[in-house]
């Protein structure tokens, strides 16, 4: 496969943000209670990932070590801005005063910062929009995910479309406590996935490195 081509598929499943690296957990829990308010989330979050990547891979060349953390915080704010204000105008009102301080809070989202330092400062303009995309569509397939099973069973909807299945559901599913135990439930069965699926190859499955802090130069910023 071409690096293109494996760029675009490993954050579906591979490296996905939040079920393989757990990585964005507060907006995970917080914007689930329902699949409108996930899929919204994931849409931002992945139009912030491949802007940014795209404008840190432009200029990684040109940006001194010492300040690349601040450059890229500045770069990442300003196309959360653009997704608020964007949002703001288009979005229905419901969704987006339920994101609420979630979409501002994109800017420190650990996987948007976390690409930019592990992969768009490091690949060109090209691997780096694609990694954007692929994380961003990642995460936005496991927030719906999510935020579908869990207003399922607390309201018995989809996209707050009745489907008729009962009148008084779960009602712990659309709220905090329960977007813990369905996320718990949902990565236990990836992971279950992921080492069946490595055992068969006759191999060790291990979480993929690199976001992990041993090896991820962040705090190393200012060396």
């Amino acid at each position: 496969m071409s690096a293109l081509g494996s760029t675009l598929k490993k954050g579906i499943w591979q490296e996905n943000p939040v079920l393989v690296l757990a990585l964005g957990m507060c907006p995970t829990l917080a914007t689930t209670s329902n699949a409108s308010n996930a899929l919204a989330m994931g849409i931002a979050t992945t139009f912030v990932l491949f802007c940014s990547n795209m404008v840190v891979s432009m200029i990684r060349s040109i940006v001194p070590g010492k300040i690349r953390i601040p450059v890229y915080i500045v770069i990442i704010a300003t196309f959360v801005t653009i997704v608020d204000m964007l949002m703001q105008a288009f979005a229905p009102a419901a969704i987006y005063n339920a994101l609420g301080i979630f979409l501002p809070l994109i800017v420190v989202n650990c996987i948007v910062l976390g690409r930019a330092e592990a992969f768009a400062s490091k690949n060109g303009i090209i691997l780096a929009g694609a990694d954007g995309i692929s994380m961003g569509i990642g995460f936005t397939l496991a927030l719906v995910v999510l935020g579908a099973i869990r207003e399922f069973l607390s309201a018995g909807t989809l996209f707050n479309v009745n489907m008729q299945c009962w009148d008084s559901g779960f009602a712990v599913m659309g709220q905090a406590p329960g977007g813990f135990i369905m996320l718990g439930f949902i990565l236990a069965g990836m992971n279950y996935l992921n080492i069946r699926k490595a055992k068969k190859a006759g191999l060790r499955y291990d979480t993929p490195q690199e976001l992990d802090c041993r090896h991820c130069a962040i705090c190393k910023f200012g060396e």
